[in-house]
């Protein structure tokens, strides 16, 4: 293959003997650092985080299976090049003609996508639910965790469901998490908690992606505070 892989341990902020679980870790932390949906939907930056979050995703998906990740760093070593200060920005240099960096009416540049399923670009809607399913796992999976902290601090569970509640100055929103995968109930944002919008059956990220983008924005920032504190010790 002529096109050199990205730094996906680069891009995860790993070192190459990086053990599963520290890659799941660390992409919970970019996922969150880089989902667009961190920012409005108006925003200039929108579209370069759109891009940073395929190239996450792309390290995910290549790192956290063993058979991917021997022949990725396989790829790797046919290739000598220096380190990079942004793997982001390399990976993006390394796109063969043909590609954009960030879509502009031609598909954005997988490596891992183009090199796992022998691809020529096409895909992309597979490619696509293959990120959103990845990151609907880890998000669900950090939902839990915090509704489990929540309790472990004394926050006991009314009936059947956990109170995950988080306040951001002269706001809050609040999600209640059932005590069993995949089921939950809704969301709560503005300045003050009620209304709650039972939702029970679907999941987590289904609620989620029902918010508006405001209150998304807002779950995805005190979601990723929470991690980056957790990460730090702070």
């Amino acid at each position: 293959m002529s096109t050199p892989p990205p730094n996906y341990y680069a891009i995860l902020e790993v070192p190459e003997n990086a053990s599963l679980e520290r890659i799941r870790e660390a992409y919970k932390r970019a996922a969150l650092k880089t989902h667009p949906d961190r920012v409005p939907d108006g925003s200039p930056d929108r579209a370069e985080r759109t891009r940073k979050f395929q190239l996450v995703n792309d390290a995910y998906y290549t790192l956290c299976d063993p058979v991917r990740r021997r022949e990725y760093d396989a790829q790797r070593k046919l290739f000598t090049r220096a380190p990079s200060s942004d793997p982001f920005a390399e990976a993006d240099d390394d796109a063969p003609p043909g590609y954009s960096a960030t879509g502009g009416g031609t598909s954005p540049y997988s490596w891992a996508w183009n090199f796992f399923t022998n691809g020529s670009g096409s895909g992309g809607d597979e490619r696509q639910r293959t990120e959103n399913a990845q990151f609907r796992d880890v998000f669900e999976e950090m939902m839990r965790e915090q509704g489990m902290a929540e309790e472990d601090g004394g926050n006991r569970p009314t009936g059947k469901f956990w109170s995950v509640v988080g306040g951001l100055s002269g706001g809050a929103l609040g999600f209640i998490v059932a005590n069993v995968p995949g089921a939950v109930a809704g969301a709560v944002a503005g300045n003050r908690l009620g209304a709650v919008r039972d939702a029970r059956g679907k999941s987590v990220y289904a609620v989620f992606l029902e918010l508006p983008q405001a209150d998304r924005t807002r779950l995805l920032s005190q979601l990723a505070a929470k991690v980056f504190s957790h990460a730090t010790g702070i």
